[in-house]
């Protein structure tokens, strides 16, 4: 396939690059897509993002600039980064035998090599899969499964789930060593330069994984025009970085939260990042302290833990601080600002949309809400038949942009897509000055410390342990995550030896990421359900 029709409100795709032609052919049909308002790249026909962010920056700005830091003072400039890049994309291309449209699982601490890893994707005409480094093997051989990538690139310290997926017809290639056939072992051995592919602006670039409310998580599938769109959108009319920006954050860059904030918007300006591979809160404020930085990308757990711990004084620096994930609440907030001055950027954003599209920043921020639809975003709230209600009623949160939801294998577009909008899960309100004000999930997704769970997924963990007779998990209110993993376990009668809540955590951590773990379990009788079965997971929360 190389080139589908327009349809209402949906722009006719140019004619694509990839010769794998597996993106393409699994979009969902064009009438299910929501409207699009793609504004200034409506028109522009081919575009490599990757191009773009790299090379134009150094057109415009120089190829010395400081670029990518690590806290050891190791610091590549723009030039460096591109030149890693180049050499990767030749392996990719040369000696691994890649053809655009090809998918490339990534997996990595965030640090610069995995950076160079996806530019060298971009650049190669490949479609970068970035997973996040405490996945575990059945969730990456999951995802391979749903996105048959056929080239792995590994950092060493992270190879073991991987072999353990054991993930058909993938080459994985391991970097971040010397050791004889590591990625960075093999590049150095390539010529400078590579002629970047001419991809179309709508070719797909990334797929990005949600945590499916099922347990079974969906793949986005994103353009290269969406990445720069994200870059031209929020960052330029809400965040507003400067070239003389030092950017840092926490969350990976497998969430499309941590690539747009620790990729994406500061190589589109100019600036530079510093990467931590370990991010907790005491160690991000004493980045920012230390490493002059100005702009920080986490979660409001974060903004908690930094205040209960007494350094908040260590952000003061901070030029702008956003934070997405989950509802920042307003006490974190005021306490924040009384304490740095620093007004945080607060922030909804979805997997589904790429990046951030309702935020408010400086004098436009009103604490307690979300903000205000970001510039070239146009955001309602909607009844169940797609009606707008009024001012101060609750209803759905309906979205849509220059970005939107396009489900790999079209995977339940019709309940993230209605009516031409994006419908994100969530309820919220508009208040009459046009500010949006979050009320609740409108799925069973646990949102903890600015990570996404699923319930189901960790029930399916629970009950492959052989004394876990059933299960079911819920959220549970939480003064510093927000919420909390709450399981409910029913072990197995009979049994012949007492079964703790610890070993049942450790159990779940083997299973799955760790941070899905329950918090807390309580063991009980039995679980309520309805005359036919149905889990009444209301009367457990």
């Amino acid at each position: 396939m190389t080139q589908l029709p327009a349809a209402p409100g949906r722009p006719a795709l140019s004619p694509s690059a990839h010769r794998d032609t597996f993106c393409r052919d699994n979009l969902p049909p064009l009438e299910q897509w929501p409207e699009l308002d793609l504004g200034p790249l409506a028109h522009v026909d081919r575009l490599n993002c990757a191009t773009e962010l790299l090379t134009g920056t150094i057109e415009r700005l120089g190829a010395d600039r400081p670029c990518l830091r690590s806290p050891d003072g190791t610091t590549w400039t723009y030039g460096e980064l591109r030149g890693h890049a180049d050499r990767i994309a030749r392996v990719l291309v040369d000696e691994l035998g890649l053809v655009p449209g090809n998918r490339v699982l990534l997996r990595g601490f965030n640090e610069p090599w995995l950076v160079a890893c996806w530019f060298a994707v971009l650049k190669a005409g490949g479609v970068a899969v970035t997973t996040m480094p405490l996945l575990r093997a059945g969730e990456l051989a999951t995802m391979a499964g749903m996105c048959r990538p056929s080239i792995a690139l590994c950092d060493s310290r992270l190879l073991e789930d991987l072999e353990r997926a054991e993930i058909p017809d993938l080459t994985t290639v391991p970097f971040g060593s010397t050791a004889p056939g590591d990625l960075c072992v093999r590049a150095a051995e390539q010529p400078d330069g590579f002629d970047d592919v001419g991809t179309a602006a709508d070719d797909v670039a990334l797929l990005a994984f949600t945590s499916g409310t099922t347990g079974r998580p969906k793949a986005t599938m994103h353009f290269h025009r969406d990445v720069l769109a994200i870059a031209d959108t929020f960052s330029a009319h809400v965040l507003r970085p400067r070239a003389d920006d030092v950017f840092t954050g926490s969350p990976p860059i497998g969430f499309t939260f941590g690539l747009g904030g620790l990729v994406v918007f500061p190589l589109r300006v100019g600036a530079s990042v510093l990467l931590l591979e370990r991010a907790a809160p005491d160690q991000l404020a004493d980045a920012v302290a230390d490493h002059g930085v100005t702009v920080l990308f986490t979660a409001p757990t974060a903004f908690k833990a930094i205040l209960a711990s007494g350094h908040a004084s260590r952000l003061a620096g901070l030029r702008r601080a956003v934070s997405a994930g989950e509802p920042l609440p307003e006490s974190v907030w005021r306490d924040v600002h009384e304490a740095t001055g620093v007004r945080i950027i607060d922030g909804i954003g979805a997997t589904e949309m790429l990046h951030i599209f309702i935020a408010a920043a400086d004098d436009d921020i009103r604490p307690g809400t979300t903000g205000l639809p970001v510039p070239g975003y146009t955001a309602a709230v909607l009844d169940d038949d797609g009606r707008p209600v009024p001012d101060g009623t609750p209803g759905h949160l309906a979205v849509r942009g220059p970005t939107g939801c396009r489900y790999l294998h079209g995977d339940r577009q019709e309940v993230y897509v209605r009516h031409g909008w994006n419908y994100t899960g969530d309820t919220y309100l508009r208040d009459s000055d046009g500010y949006f004000v979050h009320q609740a999930r409108t799925d069973d997704m646990i949102v903890s410390a600015g990570y996404n769970i699923a319930g189901p997924e960790v029930e399916q963990a629970l009950l492959g342990h052989p004394d876990v007779l059933d299960c079911a998990v819920v959220g549970a209110p939480d003064a510093e995550r927000g919420m909390v993993v709450k399981a409910f376990v029913v072990l197995v009668p009979e049994r012949t030896r007492e079964v703790t809540a610890e070993e049942l955590q450790d159990f779940v951590r083997q299973a799955i990421a760790p941070y899905k773990r329950p918090r807390i379990i309580e063991f009980v009788e039995e679980l309520p359900r309805t005359s036919t079965g149905k889990l009444q997971r209301y009367r457990l929360r």
